[in-house]
């Protein structure tokens, strides 16, 4: 499908559009959901925290757009329908979709308990498939919409003792990639964001800690922590019309942390000076 045409005032084309985003309460789901209200969009949040998407909406009210705030557990399919039917009732069809919400339960593989694994399963994997089926029936039936899964840099590289969290994860990214398959025929994209080392309420107990934020910001090439509205600008262009040829991908915005391995792997008499100013490896010999 041809790209809309657009304002230079509404470059994505994303004003008046219904969006639905999972999640919303807090984090990365929160500025995706304030970014949507500041682009003209009328956006529904959803959160099982209830009280804190009904905080949420209040925030966004003077900004453009429409809301609806509604607690819906997204592992609940019954609940995910009803949300769905108050989503169209009283904004209209679905237009774009974001799978934000997650749990994470620590473990380690040899003792994380079933029920345990099962939760953050049902929650970062099925909910997502659920939330699919329900908001992308519209897109389908109008051969028009475009579905943003929240991933994680630990869909590919393992973040230890935290049970299912990244084999959720990765199993998004591929579900993103079925959806594309299945659907893209159907004129619903689907892509992926995955993000590293972004400051959420989830993480702030660890940036608290002295010597925390600098030894992460020395993880990433950009060499300092993102924020939640840098992951929102990613998922807002993926579900504007610019994005209209991007189907089936998976956006790292993670400040270059895949980069990394080798600048951390140690190589003696060839480390790099980690001065700002330094674009050269030490070695002997070489000034």
């Amino acid at each position: 499908m041809a790209a809309q045409t657009t304002t230079a005032g509404d470059w994505l084309g994303l004003a008046g559009t219904v969006q639905v985003v999972t999640g919303a309460a807090s984090g990365i789901g929160a500025g995706v959901a304030r970014a949507l209200a500041e682009a003209g969009a009328d956006v529904a949040l959803l959160d099982r925290d209830r009280p804190g998407v009904d905080a949420l909406a209040r925030a966004l009210a003077g900004l453009p757009g429409r809301r609806i705030a509604l607690a819906c557990d997204i592992s609940d399919e019954s609940q995910v329908r009803q949300a769905a039917a108050a989503v169209e009732a009283t904004l209209g069809p679905c237009r774009g979709l974001v799978n934000g919400a997650g749990i994470l339960r620590p473990g380690g593989l040899a003792e994380v308990s079933l029920a345990d694994w099962n939760a953050v399963l049902s929650v970062n994997l099925t909910g997502y498939l659920l939330c699919a089926r329900a908001f992308g029936r519209s897109m389908r039936d109008r051969g028009r919409g475009s579905i943003v899964h929240i991933a994680s840099v630990s869909a590919s590289q393992p973040q230890t003792w935290s049970g299912a969290y990244s084999p959720s994860k990765a199993a998004v990214a591929i579900l993103s990639r079925q959806l594309a398959a299945e659907w893209g025929p159907l004129g619903v994209r689907s892509n992926a964001v995955s993000p590293g080392m972004i400051r959420t309420e989830l993480s702030a107990a660890f940036y608290a800690r002295p010597g925390v934020t600098e030894a992460r910001e020395a993880y990433t090439a950009s060499r300092r922590i993102g924020e939640p509205e840098e992951i929102a600008n990613a998922v807002l262009f993926l579900l504007s019309e610019r994005a209209g040829y991007v189907n089936g991908a998976e956006l790292g915005v993670d400040g270059g942390l895949p980069c990394m391995l080798m600048d951390r792997v140690p190589r003696p008499g060839f480390s790099a000076d980690r001065s700002p100013s330094s674009t050269r490896p030490h070695q002997e010999g070489y000034p």
